[in-house]
């Protein structure tokens, strides 16, 4: 780094830490992806305090090649834009570099789900605990109630805790979920959640009747005694993490929200429309479904491969 890009450098820092309040370790990180840029721009013959667009686009083009991730990227990217707005600021620069620059686009990391067999696994155990009765047999029956409706709805972890009791008095195959924004959507059930879920109101309904006369009755599906007074998400997925180790399946995989993925992923890759399964997950964009269409390439490379008239005679080849 030339003496003068250093001592600009320094300078930034000062500022960072006196104006900003910068962390050590936000300065140190600073520090180290200037003089690395400073170091690769040395060998296009150009200082950090002279490089022009096309100086950096090429150092982000030379982190690509050596393997950096899109966001180890961006946060090079980062630490110059501050240097060069400071240098711009402070009068040292007539233009900043990298205004015109675009970030490093992230890729949309895939969401973690489970096989089908897993999800029987968990539901199976859930059966098999809510039948045999015992201690806390109400509390079994309801992570059966919740397992059961979770799969069979994909609701959200916050609007299935939060399910009114008033549920219990509908009839049909239908349940009205309130989501984000207040929204309301149908959403269908499985004959399974059906009766789980009458099932676990029956005994939570004999429990009340055992409580204290004037005690009033909760009007949330799966009632707490905490300050919200429905079931905290935090216990159901610590319930869910153990129901998941006694079923053989990998604690470290499961989540209420991970079956909610599951939910999606299964219905697509069993033939649903996408524009079906954005309507069952309350998302307003179909842009937020889209993180499933792996499934969907999956589906269609499978029915191409399964059907296409060229395919099958390739196969009768082979």
């Amino acid at each position: 780094m030339s003496d003068l890009s250093a001592a600009h450098v320094e300078a930034f820092l000062e500022m960072m830490s006196a104006e900003r309040g910068a962390a050590v370790n936000t300065l140190q990180s600073y520090e180290r992806d200037l003089e690395d840029a400073s170091s690769h721009l040395r060998t296009r013959g150009t200082a950090l305090t002279a490089a022009n667009p096309d100086d950096l686009r090429a150092y982000l083009a030379h982190l690509a090649g050596q393997g950096f991730k899109p966001s180890s990227q961006a946060r090079r990217l980062s630490a110059l834009r501050q240097f060069y707005k400071f240098l711009y600021a402070e009068g040292l620069r007539g233009d900043d570099p990298t205004g015109i620059l675009d970030a490093p686009k992230k890729g949309r990391s895939l969401p973690k789900t489970l096989s089908v067999e897993d999800v029987s696994r968990l539901i199976g155990q859930a059966e098999s605990e809510a039948k045999a009765g015992g201690d806390d047999h109400l509390t079994k029956l309801r992570m059966h109630a919740l397992i059961e409706l979770l799969y069979a709805t994909g609701m959200r972890v916050s609007e299935l805790v939060s399910l009114p009791a008033s549920v219990l008095q509908q009839n049909g195959r239908f349940l009205v979920i309130r989501g984000k924004g207040n929204k309301d959507r149908l959403v269908p059930l499985s004959h399974a959640a059906i009766r789980a879920m009458r099932d676990y109101g029956a005994a939570l309904a004999v429990e009340v009747a055992k409580e204290e006369a004037g005690s009033r009755d909760s009007p949330w599906l799966f009632p707490s005694s905490g300050k919200q007074g429905f079931l905290p998400r935090q216990v159901f997925a610590r319930d869910l993490k153990s129901l998941a180790a006694r079923a053989g399946v990998r604690v470290a995989t499961i989540s209420p929200h991970v079956l909610r993925h599951a939910f999606a992923s299964h219905l697509l890759a069993n033939g649903a429309d996408l524009r079906a399964v954005q309507e069952l997950l309350g998302h307003s964009d179909i842009s937020t479904t889209q993180i499933y269409t792996h499934v969907l390439e999956e589906r269609l490379h499978n029915l191409v491969q399964n059907h296409h008239p060229l395919a099958k005679q390739a196969k009768k080849q082979d």
